[in-house]
């Protein structure tokens, strides 16, 4: 399941926010932890000029000593923890370290030595993110409560479903979390309401069809809640609403409920794999409060190329 967490650290408390979380993933899934911090060399282009190699150096050491330290700590709490240092440009080679040590999770703080802005999360965890191709669970550095290595636990977590056999994949990992924190779990399906684009008012049987779809389609979502509350611990809460957008009806229950931890797949029912998430999973990942845990459900080699892709492939050749 998550047998190797990648735990990338920018030598900022905000980077360290990830690290109660992983403690707990590492100690509840038994995975090995690799801690990674990527030092990055000034291009010319910045303004900075070139690196002395004395100034490098120091870098390097400096790293090094810092990322020893955390892992230290973590071994001291009986982790399987390894330190690494690499050269690069932090996104790019964080992916490729994932995608060449068989990374199951990458850990990430939504912020780190840049600060905290008002983007939901920073440019390289963007990137990473989106290009990555891999499970990945976002902290959000602006709401971190302590940084007690052990302290964290979960009082609510969120599972959002739609149906699908993809959005049902979250649902294992979910219940063995809610488990392990003795955290209240519940799993939500919201039923949207028919887009119909008119100029005008609804004449009086175009309203009574629409509310006879919705009324249909409510009863099939609380039929196939009912299936999987069959399924699950008796703990476990289902709820069914319905609302003009599934994406607005979640971000009120997360805010509502207080979630403390969302978990879902990174597809729904359209499964396009063309992009790594799908729109609702996407909204939430970069407007949300909670923190996330997202199972990628399509592998790498499974995955399209976006056009953006291609065209520096291309370019690369010339």
């Amino acid at each position: 399941m998550l047998e190797h967490i990648l735990a990338p650290l920018d030598g900022s408390l905000l980077a360290e926010c990830t690290l109660p979380h992983v403690v707990a993933l590492a100690r509840i899934f038994d995975a090995h932890i690799t801690l990674l911090q990527v030092v990055e060399q000034p291009s010319s282009d910045e303004g900075l000029g070139a690196m002395s190699p004395m100034t490098w150096q120091i870098r390097r050491v400096e790293s090094k000593a810092y990322i020893d330290n955390v892992a230290e700590r973590l071994t001291d709490l009986g982790l399987d923890v390894e330190a690494v240092v690499i050269e690069g440009r932090p996104a790019k080679a964080i992916i490729e370290f994932a995608h060449d040590h068989d990374i199951d999770l990458i850990a990430l703080s939504s912020h780190g030595k840049s600060g905290i802005s008002e983007w939901g999360i920073s440019s390289v965890v963007q990137k990473v993110i989106l290009r990555a191709q891999k499970s990945v669970y976002v902290v959000r550095a602006h709401d971190v409560e302590s940084d007690d290595l052990s302290s964290l636990t979960y009082r609510q977590l969120l599972v959002p479903l739609d149906g699908s056999q993809r959005a049902g994949c979250a649902i294992g990992t979910a219940t063995l979390l809610a488990q392990a924190f003795d955290a209240d779990l519940l799993m939500a399906h919201v039923v949207s309401r028919p887009e119909v684009p008119r100029r005008v008012p609804l004449a009086v049987e175009e309203q009574a069809l629409l509310d006879q779809l919705i009324e249909v389609n409510l009863a099939k979502a609380e039929q196939y809640m009912d299936d999987v509350k069959s399924h699950t611990p008796e703990w476990t809460e289902t709820m069914v609403c319905i609302g003009d957008s599934s994406t607005v009806e979640l971000h009120r229950i997360i805010d509502k409920r207080r979630v403390d931890l969302t978990v879902l797949s990174a597809h729904g029912s359209s499964g396009e794999p063309r992009w790594p998430y799908g729109s609702v999973c996407l909204n939430l990942l970069f407007y949300g409060s909670s923190p996330m845990l997202i199972l990628q459900d399509i592998a790498m080699d499974q995955r399209e190329a976006t056009h953006a892709e291609l065209a520096a492939r291309e370019r690369q050749g010339h």
